[in-house]
């Protein structure tokens, strides 16, 4: 990896992950974002109501660019009926399947029912390479799929999830319809490992896209700064240190 980052030898596909629909207008005027994903828990922060409204004012927001909208059913034959209304959405839209229900059972076998018959899926929640060897048995070659590895829960744990994810790079060799996405980032760096291993798509909140003009910054710079952030947010908050005169200083 460069000692200096640059966004300009990214070869990544940045995809913006939320549910705010202004912020979603805002980012789809950016062109390096490649494609938008949500979820049942962020639509649930940005105080989403109908379901069907808004996926229906987000495909038209971000035009022929690829957009995730996930089922939630825990029940296999209503998930796949899900999956199916979803998909009719639109042309780009891909359906986000759980790679097992809540009991952890797999999903395999709806899975390889929508791709075979043509569905685009998402198939997210995943934490392994053995999880996404599983899901790679369901797809079908020639049906484009995402598999969201959620790298950065990986790290929650503790454990390193770059050798995860560039195993799961490999397993994706024999499938070139199917792309790899690191989602779950923690900080920008995440960007540049996941770009470094070949990972396809990495899905960036606002919180982290908003960190981007930070790419490159000179450190001794941004060292002076964090000084004189220190420095001014004392003097504002108005703290002082009462300090005694010492016979030390009394020079006469």
């Amino acid at each position: 990896m460069s000692a200096v980052p640059s966004l300009d030898s990214l070869r990544i596909e940045l995809f913006a992950d939320g549910a705010d629909l202004e912020q979603l207008r805002r980012l789809a005027a950016e062109t390096y974002i490649r494609g938008f994903t949500t979820n049942p828990t962020l639509m649930g922060k940005a105080r989403i109501i109908g379901y069907r409204e808004f996926a229906a004012e987000a495909v038209e927001i971000v035009g022929e660019r690829p957009i995730s909208f996930e089922v939630f059913s825990d029940d296999f034959a209503e998930m796949e009926a899900q999956a199916r209304a979803i998909s009719a959405w639109g042309p780009n839209v891909f359906v986000k399947v759980p790679v097992t229900d809540t009991a952890g059972t797999s999903t395999l076998p709806v899975i390889r029912r929508l791709t075979g018959d043509g569905v685009k899926v998402n198939v997210t929640a995943m934490t392994s390479p053995a999880q996404v060897e599983v899901v790679l048995a369901g797809l079908e070659p020639e049906v484009p799929a995402f598999l969201s590895v959620f790298a950065g829960r990986v790290a929650d744990t503790g454990r390193d999830p770059v050798p995860l994810m560039r195993e799961a790079v490999a397993l994706l060799e024999p499938l070139p319809q199917a792309r790899l996405i690191w989602a779950s980032p923690r900080e920008l760096l995440n960007i540049f490992q996941a770009d470094e291993i070949g990972c396809h798509v990495i899905t960036v909140t606002p919180d982290v896209l908003a960190k981007l003009p930070l790419v490159g910054k000179d450190l001794a710079v941004f060292s002076i700064e964090t000084v004189r952030m220190f420095h001014d947010d004392a003097r504002t908050a108005g703290f002082a240190i009462e300090l005694e005169r010492s016979a030390s200083t009394n020079i006469a």
